[in-house]
């Protein structure tokens, strides 16, 4: 028999090295970050949209791991499912056998997706992606894929050709010939599928940098367009899918959109174990596995794992009987709402957007004088230097954990857990009332922590 190994028993004697960890041994950037924007907190217990920091302090999640703890963190439900199909002992991965989970998995997501027929599983987000990126270019036999710029779709190589932010792709060159267009720009779109080289169109409902919801008509527009020159229109609901935008798909809100590939991740793992999921129409997959021959052409070696496909039903069960949509749409509107009513108060802020629990909050340059010139300073030393300056307060001082949406952006997305409730949105509003109001008043530790970012940000040049 093997030593006997102590998770808890590790973690209680080195568990306070963990930044020296990471410095050491992982991405020493990460941890080098965390220091200079406060973030370098040790967190020591979860549940739902909260955590408790080593002193017992409680903090509000509205992050939630960005977008993966859909249902918060450790549900009692996931917990169980996970615990069961352990103590199962079940033959998993023998590769050549077909365990049932991921046929009832698959089945109970198609319950949602009637236009599709099949599911691969992978297991991650940027998987999913390659996958629906291969499929398409398989079933149509042509080889570019479009793309929105400012797009995410992940960063491993294929993916990455179809990520329309460049501080992500620099320096990899070269990736896949593909082609960005605007998000919205029907006529860019048809110019390209002119061409007849176009597998697909990939695309995020609504964009995860920025909070960028694609024009009303623009989605259904696009797919027959697509369609019409022979190409797929294949919908990235990493992010938004489950839930997230209170539909349990964001393509779901404009009606007669049905995509031929749909890519989820993230929410169905239930924050446990990695998971992705490339739902497809059957001609496709059909098309890519055309005989018995080509019945490993694509595959991972942890798809369809028993702890993954577990905890997808054990989401999919959660959210059906505790109407996790419902809940997302409603909390997100008297979230959205409430917010709006803000817009007026303060010339720092412009505008809020977004859909359910998937919401931004863009700030611009002020009008008056004094803000104006702060404003100014902070531009020109790095665009987004003002939003971080906000998120830094919330955490520190209010214990509410949010992030900018992305590089050089003036966004704050808020994607929290889909169970935050009224109690968590009056939170939230009241500390984003409090630094508004600190920011508004023109001096104060706020614009001295915003004067150190710009010393840093002109020090990095």
């Amino acid at each position: 028999m093997s030593g006997e190994f102590d998770l808890r028993a590790l973690l209680a004697e080195r568990g306070g090295e963990r930044y020296e960890l990471h410095a050491k041994y992982l991405n020493h950037q990460l941890p080098r970050m965390l220091h200079t924007i406060g973030f370098d907190k040790v967190y020591e217990r979860a549940e739902g949209a909260h955590f408790w920091d080593a002193d017992g302090v409680d903090h509000l999640d509205m992050l939630a791991g960005f977008g993966v703890m859909g249902l918060g963190r450790h549900h009692p439900v996931v917990r169980k499912a996970l615990h069961d199909v352990l103590d199962a002992q079940l033959a998993d991965l023998t590769r050549f056998d077909c365990q049932p989970l991921p046929g009832l998995l698959a089945e109970r997501l198609l319950a949602h997706s009637p236009h599709l027929d099949r599911v691969f599983f992978g297991n991650s987000g940027t998987e999913a992606v390659e996958t629906a990126l291969k499929f398409a270019r398989y079933a149509t036999g042509r080889p570019r894929v479009l793309y929105c710029a400012h797009a995410f779709h992940g960063l491993t190589t294929g993916s990455l050709s179809v990520n329309g932010e460049e501080g992500f792709r620099q320096g990899f060159d070269p990736l896949l010939p593909d082609t960005a267009i605007a998000l919205g720009d029907l006529e860019a779109l048809e110019r390209e599928l002119r061409r007849g080289d176009v597998a697909a169109f990939v695309v995020e409902p609504i964009q995860g940098k920025g909070v960028h919801e694609a024009p009303p008509g623009f989605l259904r527009a696009a797919q027959e367009v697509l369609h019409r020159h022979g190409a797929l229109l294949i919908a990235d609901e990493v992010q938004t899918g489950l839930g997230r935008t209170g539909d349990f798909y964001a393509y779901q809100h404009e009606p007669g959109v049905e995509p031929d590939l749909v890519c989820v991740a993230k929410a169905l793992s239930g924050g446990y174990v990695p998971v992705g999921a490339t739902l497809g129409k059957d001609w496709i997959f059909k098309k890519v596995y055309s005989s018995m021959d080509r019945v490993l052409v694509h595959s991972a070696s942890f798809g369809s794992n028993a702890q993954a496909m577990a905890a997808g039903l054990a989401v999919l069960a959660v959210m059906e009987d505790e109407g996790t949509v419902a809940h997302a749409r409603r909390i997100g509107d008297l979230l959205s709402g409430r917010l709006k009513e803000l817009v007026p108060r303060y010339e720092l802020l412009h505008e809020i957007r977004g859909r359910g629990l998937m919401i931004g909050i863009e700030f611009g340059r002020p009008s008056s004088l004094g803000l104006r010139g702060r404003w100014t300073m902070l531009q020109a030393a790095r665009k987004g230097l003002f939003a971080q300056m906000l998120v830094v307060p919330l955490l520190q001082r209010h214990r509410i954990l949010t992030q900018v949406s992305g590089d050089h952006l003036e966004v704050i997305k808020l994607i929290p857990p889909l169970v935050i409730d009224e109690a968590d949105v009056d939170r939230f509003v009241t500390a984003f009332t409090a630094v508004m109001d600190e920011a508004h008043g023109g001096g104060g530790l706020m614009w001295d922590f915003g004067k150190t970012l710009v010393k840093q940000a002109v020090a990095q040049r």
